[in-house]
């Protein structure tokens, strides 16, 4: 329940809007490997990580795993399209640890989405934030090297490389396992 104050800390709710917030998050635990969603279901909650990493991803157009993110501690794990446009996914989501969820369902956050003004205003805060995220790693993934790629990874998600399958990483970087072996050898030695 810490989390949940610590997550939301930053509205200006009532003590009683809290609250509401708290008692509509339901705490899971669930194993390394374990699916959260898989393609096909529709997304019917999100999850706020209290500890844990869990990585997102489909299959390309060869039947190849392409990472295309990671979720760790303190992170919103959240399939976008499925969970509000209320489609099947396309998307797997597995943790690669085990991971302490908090998770809320569709109809919860509808419902405290309508009735908190505040919450509302998160959710359209953390979306934007969001979609300025995904733009940027698009626009890095076309114009810098996939070196400057992994160090900034290093800084932003450091749990990655310590936890994460370095096939996985590869795959999150647009880049061969080689190839990511090859950079970490010249980043270690300073090449």
């Amino acid at each position: 329940m810490d989390l949940i104050r610590t997550f939301y800390s930053e509205l200006a709710l009532t003590p009683q809007e809290l609250t509401a917030i708290t008692e509509k998050h339901e705490a899971i635990t669930v194993k390394k490997g374990d699916f959260i969603l898989t393609k096909g279901q529709v997304s019917n909650a999100y999850y706020l990580i209290e500890y844990g990493l869990t990585r997102s991803f489909l299959h390309d157009y060869e039947g190849n795993e392409v990472t295309i993110g990671f979720c760790s501690d303190n992170d919103v794990v959240i399939e976008v399209a499925s969970f509000f446009q209320r489609n099947p996914t396309v998307e797997n989501i597995q943790a690669l640890m085990e991971t302490r969820l908090w998770k809320i369902k569709f109809e919860d956050f509808q419902e405290l989405f309508h009735q908190i003004p505040e919450f509302r205003e998160w959710g359209r805060s953390w979306m934007a934030k969001e979609l300025v995220h995904s733009k940027n790693r698009a626009i890095a993934m076309i114009t810098e090297p996939a070196t400057a790629r992994y160090l900034r990874l290093i800084k932003e998600k450091p749990i990655l490389i310590q936890q994460a399958p370095l096939k996985h990483i590869a795959s999150y970087l647009g880049i061969t396992d080689t190839s990511l072996s090859r950079i970490r050898k010249e980043i270690v030695h300073g090449n």
